[in-house]
């Protein structure tokens, strides 16, 4: 595949994964319908739909607004540099963030949008940097820090109660799960080369004493001085 095609399906994903939210939100701004009760309600058997359907609700237009640039790009950087675990990594983080905040979020609202998906990718990419330590991780872990972590104080109880802090937190904690969960999958451009010289035999190199001198017992060397023709005098 050349990188011009990589690219474009590593965007491609990420846009109608955009558009379909947008369509959603559609629907409910033109029909009046609110979908809010398909959130995860935590700790409620009725609130386990929202584990699939919560991060596709939003409460209006700005809350979409302010989710769909982050999604986007974070998504479509997922997909370009960690392609052999982008689908997985994202399914687990969608479907895990919505799992916890089911078990642990405050009982008294329902939990939606795709924020906690947000954080959950931008603690995957960061800790990518963390457990695989090679150069790409590491400048894209500093990238995300850069345009993201200002996102950190989403993370703390904030009194707003339309704010689903707990969403962010426990999505950030999937992400590093999920980052260490598929640190040992190396994409291709991680494998390190090796080198022509480092597949040639080590050779043996010539020694000032035999390799087995010291291995020899003091009645072996006794016995070879004594039958050596030079300490005898014979020739």
């Amino acid at each position: 595949m050349t990188m011009k095609n990589k690219f474009r399906e590593s965007l491609l994903l990420p846009f109608w994964l955009i558009a379909f939210l947008w369509i959603i939100q559609l629907f409910q701004s033109l029909s009046g319908v609110d979908l809010g009760m398909y959130g995860v309600f935590p700790r409620e058997s009725f609130g386990l739909r929202g584990i699939l359907f919560s991060p596709l609700i939003h409460s209006g237009w700005p809350h979409l607004l302010s989710n769909t640039p982050p999604l986007f790009m974070l998504s479509a950087i997922v997909l370009f540099f960690y392609r052999r675990v982008a689908i997985q990594g994202f399914i687990m983080i969608y479907l895990l963030t919505g799992v916890a905040v089911w078990l642990f979020a405050r009982d008294n609202a329902f939990h939606i949008g795709a924020s906690g998906v947000v954080y959950g990718l931008v603690a995957f990419v960061f800790w990518n940097g963390i457990f695989r330590r090679n150069l790409k991780s590491i400048v894209l872990a500093l990238i995300v820090v850069f345009y993201y972590g200002s996102m950190f104080m989403g993370i703390l109880p904030n009194g707003e109660p339309n704010i689903s802090w707990e969403s962010h937190l426990l999505g950030g904690l999937v992400g590093i799960f999920t980052s260490f969960w598929f640190k040992n999958v190396i994409e291709g451009d991680e494998e390190r080369a090796t080198y022509s010289w480092e597949q040639e035999p080590e050779q043996e190199g010539e020694y000032f004493l035999d390799r087995d001198t010291f291995d020899k017992t003091k009645q072996e060397r006794q016995h070879e001085k004594d039958n050596d023709w030079f300490s005898t005098g014979t020739w």
